[in-house]
């Protein structure tokens, strides 16, 4: 077995018994050494964002200075959600090696696949009112400071 998928998953045996939230790990990886390791803290810490991989990632950058993890990897003890994919592409990882496939997170209860198909319903522009309303307000008033972005010179896109 990979050193750094064992990890991942032995971190998320070790967070199963802890109870701190699902049974998940994660670990970011570069140059051959893991940056920062993450588990699930839904639970322990209230917090429907602290998945293990978007722990991991919290981690890595702290430990490293920065918000871009370009040249890193990430080892997840299971395939990320739709939100932690978000965060991984965010992050500029360009590889992820994962355990569990999605269909064995739907398998013992995790509602991942209802959020993709809401994604993909979403980009079709056929929601689900029922789900989640968006709505467009005072977007006249909000544009200013996007213009004024927009015509910054020194300004950083991540």
């Amino acid at each position: 077995m990979n050193e750094f998928m064992d990890v991942a998953i032995d971190l998320s045996d070790d967070n199963f018994d802890k109870g701190y939230g699902g049974p998940f790990g994660a670990c970011v990886v570069k140059d051959g050494k893991i940056i920062g390791k993450g588990i699930n803290m839904v639970l322990k810490n209230n917090d429907p964002t602290a998945h293990a991989e978007i722990v991991a990632i919290r981690n890595a950058c702290k430990r490293l200075g920065t918000y871009d993890l370009s040249n890193c990897e990430m080892y997840t003890s299971c395939y990320p959600c739709p939100m932690c994919l978000s965060a991984i592409i965010w992050a500029n990882i360009k590889v992820v090696y994962y355990g569990n496939t999605k269909e064995d997170a739907k398998d013992i209860g995790f509602r991942d696949d209802f959020i993709y198909e809401y994604v993909d319903k979403l980009a079709d522009n056929k929601t689900d009112n029922k789900v989640l309303k968006l709505k467009c307000m005072n977007r006249e008033e909000a544009i200013k400071v996007f213009d004024r972005f927009k015509e910054e010179k020194d300004k950083i896109i991540y």
